[in-house]
């Protein structure tokens, strides 16, 4: 059983037991005589010693791990013994004698350089990561801010936000891809920065190192290179995809929360029909929230996924964010499913009123003309519709809401008698909530000798909501009386009106029309293109109904010329 002793080590804490805390403590005092005497020699403590930390924190699983001997000799390994490298001030001069070969670079990480920073580091940095001047990486945000609605401001600010500065001489040596060992870390603190970095530029260890590796290198092996570099570069591509996808959507999301969702400050089209579609009682800018939260919570880590695979150091945004982030998008979706099922309810229920009067013509013998009257005398309309409904604003300024849903039928009366019923009909939450919406539709008529004239739009008022009113206008009519449907009636007529011609709604429009005892409607005046009768004089005939198109050719005639172009369709009998 060893004990086991609590260290602070670069201000972090580290349980390690006995036997490995007296090896690093002795490694520590042996680093420190090393630099007794040295200038900077305390920056270079403290840079080893974070360093240190920071391979602990790699190999530890969780914060309560014990640090053992064998972490502790995989550190060393790592930093090297401080007797394997020359620390005298000719160390740039000389080739400096060492008991091992220098390890060769390794994978740069992405860091904000502080030390060459305009705002954030964040261009300086990514000019080591990638090996763009930072010049032209700024120039490339500062484009992608004006040309892209602010996508290179928002990108900017996340990776200030995500990639973390290079504190530390470590994360320095990090940043340009260098070994972080004793000797390095104490070139960066007696030389500085930019005077030790174009040193370590002038020894071409890549180039050492591929020849070392060429010697040995396979076939098989160039052929394993090329396809993990082919997936590399697909990995990458991904990547951005994800980060362009990610920040347009939150970008989209954000503007829109904040000028039409918020403060109102764009009108856009159709906005106005959210207070008249909406029941559930909740503001646009508490939904506006919720559908940002929503939505732009899975967007983010989309985001931020494309960025952890395009930086590999990226800093994570911890457990406490990542279940907050999720608390709060599962919060959003909830309230947003229950609004919706509130407002679904809203619709679960359709209630009908009807109002039947008896009709007297003034010449009864006369035909039935009907038509649709223009009320936009009374009424000027917005040129904005939701479905077939759209505002509305009587001579008093007053808004309503207005609906061509309008539809007229023709019956057979039971008597000798005419009569008109107008059937509404809407939603609601409850069959008597929906009834008594319908029963605030308002809609009139107005007959005017042999001719009934029909508002052309349904009106009510705002406070009863876009519930899909609509209106039925069934008039009945006696056997053997005409009626004429006039060509303002052709949107308006309904279905399943018989008629002797199969035709359906509008094509009734226009037409005489004769009401049998089967309650059908004959056409008294019809073209005559589809009677077999003695005017045809042989020349055959098209039929045309909802069996398709029959040509038929009558007589001697085994021959005819059709042609169908932009003037319509000609057929011509040839002799």
């Amino acid at each position: 059983m060893n004990k086991t002793i609590n260290i602070n080590l670069a201000n972090t804490l580290f349980h390690i037991d006995d036997d490995a805390y007296n090896k690093l403590r002795r490694y520590l005092e042996s680093i420190r005589r090393s630099f007794s005497g040295t200038k900077g020699s305390d920056e270079i403590i403290a840079d080893i010693e974070a360093r240190i930390a920071e391979l602990f924190l790699e190999k530890m699983e969780n914060e309560r791990q014990v640090i053992t001997h064998k972490e502790v000799d995989q550190v060393i390994e790592v930093m090297g013994q401080p007797e394997d490298y020359m620390v005298d001030e000719d160390i740039f001069e000389d080739e400096p004698k060492r008991t091992h070969a220098e390890p060769a670079s390794r994978a740069k990480k992405l860091y904000r350089d502080i030390d060459h920073k305009y705002i954030g580091g964040v261009c300086a940095g990514l000019e080591h990561y990638l090996g763009i001047d930072a010049l032209w990486v700024r120039l490339i945000f500062i484009l992608l801010a004006v040309f892209t609605s602010g996508f290179g401001l928002i990108a900017y600010i996340l990776l200030w936000i995500l990639v973390p500065e290079a504190a530390t001489t470590s994360q320095k040596l990090d940043m340009r891809g260098e070994p972080v060992n004793i000797s390095n870390i104490e070139r960066k603190v007696k030389e500085g920065f930019d005077d030790v970095a174009e040193k370590v530029k002038s020894v071409d260890y890549d180039k050492v190192g591929n020849k070392v590796k060429s010697s040995s290198k396979t076939f098989f092996d160039t052929i394993g290179d090329i396809i993990l570099f082919l997936f590399k570069v697909f990995g990458k591509f991904i990547g951005i995809l994800l980060i362009i996808i990610g920040a347009s959507t939150l970008v989209g999301l954000f503007f829109g929360l904040f000028t039409v969702g918020m403060f109102d400050a764009v009108q856009l089209p159709g906005v106005d029909f959210y207070e008249i579609v909406n029941t559930s009682g909740a503001p646009v800018w508490l939904v506006s929230i919720l559908l940002f939260f929503a939505v732009g919570i899975p967007f983010f880590f989309l985001l931020y996924l494309g960025l952890k695979i395009l930086v590999n150091n990226l800093k994570s945004i911890g457990n406490i964010a990542k279940f907050a982030l999720l608390g709060l998008w599962l919060i959003s979706v909830g309230t947003l499913i229950v609004l919706g099922i509130r407002q679904a309810a809203e619709f679960s229920y359709t209630g009908s009123v009807n109002d039947r009067t008896e009709m007297a013509l003034e010449i009864p013998s006369d035909t039935l003309i009907i038509k649709m009257k223009d009320i936009d005398m009374d009424y000027s309309r917005d040129d904005i519709h939701f479905g077939r409904m759209t505002f509305g604003y009587d001579e008093n300024d007053t808004r309503v809401l207005m609906s061509d849903e309008i539809d007229i039928k023709i019956r057979k009366s039971d008597d000798d008698t005419m009569s008109i019923n107008i059937r509404k009909d809407a939603d609601g939450s409850s069959t008597l909530a929906a009834r008594d919406r319908a029963k605030n539709i308002e809609y009139a008529y107005e007959i005017d000798g042999n001719e009934i004239l029909l508002d052309e739009y349904l009106i009510t008022a705002t406070s009863n909501k876009a519930r899909n009113q609509e209106v039925t206008v069934t008039i009945y009519i006696p056997e053997s009386m005409t009626v004429y449907f006039d060509d303002s009636t052709s949107r308006y007529i309904g279905r399943g009106i018989d008629n002797d011609r199969g035709y359906y709604r509008s094509g009734i429009a226009g037409q005489h029309w004769l009401m049998d005892e089967d309650g059908e409607l004959q056409c008294l005046d019809c073209t005559d293109l589809y009677d077999d009768d003695e005017d045809s004089n042989g020349k055959g005939k098209i039929i045309i109904n909802e069996d398709g198109i029959d040509i038929d050719i009558k007589d001697n005639q085994d021959s005819f010329e059709m042609k169908i172009n932009e003037d319509g369709v000609k057929v011509k009998a040839k002799n």
